[in-house]
């Protein structure tokens, strides 16, 4: 048997369709017998259950449920009265971290998995990894960065050299030996207040809580248990068997308008179409939400003209996307483009900004970019500069976010 496990805090009750998603693809793409344990709280609607229940046994699959709000409410209180406002440790993601409070004995291990996931391949592949003595598995995010230069401005753990960037794993999905993680409860509570006191290094939330308690006891595994959407877009690379795919930070559809040309969208879509949440109410509320994001395009476009008016653009992206920025984007005699190397430290670009302010407006197209830092000197998003990374998609097609989009439907 094997064991699958998601957390779950679906607060509007539309979240759940992307949870179903991911286990329906888990279902499609293997013969194994798979029980599918679901850590949730009181967002989970009779209705959603239902679906869940009604998935599993469509494929001859189990699924159980675990209320953690109510199974682990002392340890939650415990935990969240050490975030801070600027935390990112969302309610949905914490219940992970009680895994194995959990889970029953007789669950000697487990596959964790993020509910932005397609599993393009046999679910037997990863359960079938040898843990040996590590405490559990992860793809490294050194993987997707390729350098610690480019990581280390997006992962302060990191930059301060907490956690060596070639150790620093992805939590989206794990193989976790529960059998010595039920024995590190301390482990973690310590790890929970070192990230909240330094709430900087809290900044991917559990992830890092992780990463410090157990970066060093971690499986590296290969890129194709892992492979993020956005940066596989930026490389040309077509969905394919055989790979995990997670469509991390809204990337299903962001930027394509759900452009269904595109394979990784479409690979979603095949997915889903086969879940109990595809129905006529969802495409009577997909249409009435494309409108609604016409609508909200159509004024961020006015806004953001405002926002220009009388200043000059000014474009930073990598140097390895200019001929992509190229392809995408209109520019004038009288605007700069600023190609920077993964390397270039942030103050330059700060000491750059400072020169034009109020002259110019900065669309930064570059990943994974530490936004606050710019917010903290002194400039002003949507005046001063723009996060622009997702116009190097393609330019043809209506921009909007069709993330939120799938979230109402």
């Amino acid at each position: 048997m094997i064991h699958v496990c998601f957390s779950l805090h679906d607060k509007l009750g539309t979240y759940s369709k992307f949870t179903g998603t991911t286990i329906c693809s888990i279902f499609e793409n293997t013969t194994s017998d798979v029980t599918v344990h679901i850590l949730h709280d009181n967002t989970l609607t009779p209705d959603n259950r239902d679906k869940f229940i009604y998935l599993a046994g469509r494929y001859g699959q189990a699924v159980k449920f675990y209320n953690v709000a109510e199974l682990c409410a002392d340890k939650i209180r415990e935990i969240t009265a050490l975030s801070s406002e600027d935390s990112r440790l969302t309610v949905g993601a914490l219940y992970r971290l009680f895994v194995p409070l959990i889970l029953p004995n007789t669950v000697d291990k487990i596959i964790y998995l993020d509910s932005d996931i397609i599993v393009n391949l046999d679910i037997k592949e990863i359960w079938q990894v040898d843990l040996g003595d590590k405490i559990l598995a992860a793809v490294p995010e050194i993987l997707t960065f390729k350098t610690p230069a480019a990581m280390k401005p997006g992962f302060p753990l990191c930059a301060d050299d907490i956690v060596k960037c070639e150790d620093y794993f992805n939590s989206g999905v794990l193989l976790i030996d529960l059998k010595i993680l039920r024995g590190e409860e301390d482990t973690i509570m310590n790890g929970a207040k070192f990230t909240s006191k330094y709430y900087w290094f809290g900044g991917y939330g559990d992830q890092d809580i992780l990463n410090y308690c157990f970066s060093k006891r971690a499986l590296k595994l290969p890129i194709k248990f892992n492979r993020f959407i956005s940066y596989a877009r930026r490389n040309k690379e077509l969905a394919s068997a055989g790979k995990i795919y997670h469509y991390s930070g809204g990337s299903l559809g962001l930027g394509l308008g759900l452009d269904l040309d595109d394979s990784f969208n479409r690979l979603w879509m095949n997915y889903f179409v086969k879940t109990p949440w595809f129905d006529g109410d969802t495409i009577g509320r997909l249409c009435n939400g494309f409108n609604q994001m016409n609508i909200a395009q159509k004024n961020f476009a006015l806004n953001l003209s405002a926002a220009v008016s009388g200043k000059t653009r000014t474009f930073v992206a990598m140097e390895d996307d200019i001929n992509t920025f190229f392809e995408n984007i209109p520019v004038r005699n009288d605007e700069e483009v600023i190609a920077v190397k993964s390397d270039l430290p942030l103050q330059k670009l700060i000491d750059i900004m400072n020169a034009s302010r109020g002259k110019k407006i900065f669309f930064i197209m570059l990943p994974n970019f530490p936004f606050n830092i710019l917010q903290q000197a002194g400039f002003l998003h949507g005046g001063d500069f723009v996060d622009a990374y997702n116009l190097l998609t393609k330019a043809d097609i209506l921009r909007i976010d069709s993330y939120t989009l799938l979230k109402k439907m």
